[in-house]
């Protein structure tokens, strides 16, 4: 038995509870891993609240964990016990001090990469990447705008967007969130609360637009966000933390030829070849310093509740880590 959170019924951050849990052996093609590092991502919110559905109920939340593997499954190769991996994206179960994984979904984690790391950069540093490499190919000259600048992906994305030549145009909440920003690559940056971002965003752009908008608010900024691009401009929904924008006809995308996407990671890593790609550009950017990661709050595993609710009311910055109970337990 191991300790795990796990949601029987969906609703607000106290649904996620802590229990004892079987986990079993692995099967052929899995690997067993004891998770030194836990990712917390607004996607597991979505799955708390019903937003997204889970596949059972009950359920144990958590997309994202690095861990050290301890058993192997009959006909592993390239896997063996003692190493350091890391996983983003499905199987969800990671909020679990140790889970059942398929070998081919995991990563190996460069001995330079902290577990702590490790775990906050996976799923959002994976994200960033098919986000401006791929979704929508940044170049020098671009003009992004990039709301909740401050957050686990947005952050990531500032800093991305800034090495590879654009110029980066922020919204934030605080004052403190824009200090962060800046130092994040944001050219500019715009506090929601004391000004118009669209009227903001015509003022620095000369009335041009921007090329393209990475919006993980939703329905507070969707509109907005729309009027902000430029004629054939990318308007790329990831993710909608205020709720989901109201419908779009096509015809309002028609004046300026907009192009719109609602893309998923997991489209995006759907091969092999795709996460392994996706996964060491990540890394290779850890290490030469061009992504700075911010792991500004960290909670032992059986405090999910506290940090989804600090999450949720924006008084989180940066990435956020869940920390095995056990884990602490025997570095304390």
């Amino acid at each position: 038995m191991v300790k795990a959170i796990r949601v029987h019924e969906l609703g607000g951050p106290e649904v996620l509870k802590w229990e004892d849990v079987e986990i079993g052996e692995p099967n052929e093609g899995e690997i067993c891993v004891k998770n030194q590092a836990i990712g917390l991502n607004f996607i597991d919110v979505y799955f708390r609240k019903g937003v997204y559905e889970a596949a059972t109920m009950p359920f144990t939340p958590g997309m994202e964990a690095v861990g050290v593997v301890t058993a192997v499954g009959p006909g592993i190769t390239g896997r063996k016990v003692g190493d350091v991996v890391a996983y983003a994206g499905t199987p969800m179960g990671s909020y679990s001090e140790e889970q059942i994984l398929p070998a081919n979904k995991v990563v190996p984690v460069p001995p330079s990469i902290d577990p702590v790391v490790g775990a906050s950069i996976m799923l959002k540093g994976m994200t960033a990447h098919f986000l401006v490499r791929r979704c929508f190919k940044v170049e020098p000259g671009h003009i992004v705008l990039v709301h909740a600048a401050a957050g686990g992906v947005g952050s990531l994305l500032c800093q991305w967007a800034n090495a590879l030549g654009a110029t980066v145009i922020g919204t934030v909440s605080t004052n403190d969130k824009a200090a962060q920003a800046k130092e994040d690559g944001c050219h500019h940056v715009i506090i929601n609360k004391e000004e118009d971002f669209v009227a903001r965003v015509n003022e620095i752009t000369s009335g041009n637009g921007v090329h393209v908008v990475y919006d993980s608010v939703g329905k507070d900024t969707f509109q907005g966000s729309l009027a902000c691009l430029r004629g054939r401009g990318f308007m790329v929904s990831f993710g909608q933390s205020s709720g989901a924008p109201d419908p779009v006809p096509l015809s309002s995308l028609a004046a300026k030829s907009l192009f719109l996407t609602r893309p998923s990671l997991m489209q995006y890593t759907a091969t092999r070849d795709e996460l392994l790609e996706a996964a060491g550009e990540v890394f290779t950017n850890v290490a030469s310093a061009v992504l700075r990661v911010r792991v500004n709050h960290k909670y032992p595993l059986s405090q999910a509740a506290q940090a989804h609710a600090d999450l949720e009311t924006r008084k989180t910055s940066g990435a956020v880590v869940l920390i095995p109970d056990s884990i602490i337990g025997s570095t304390s």
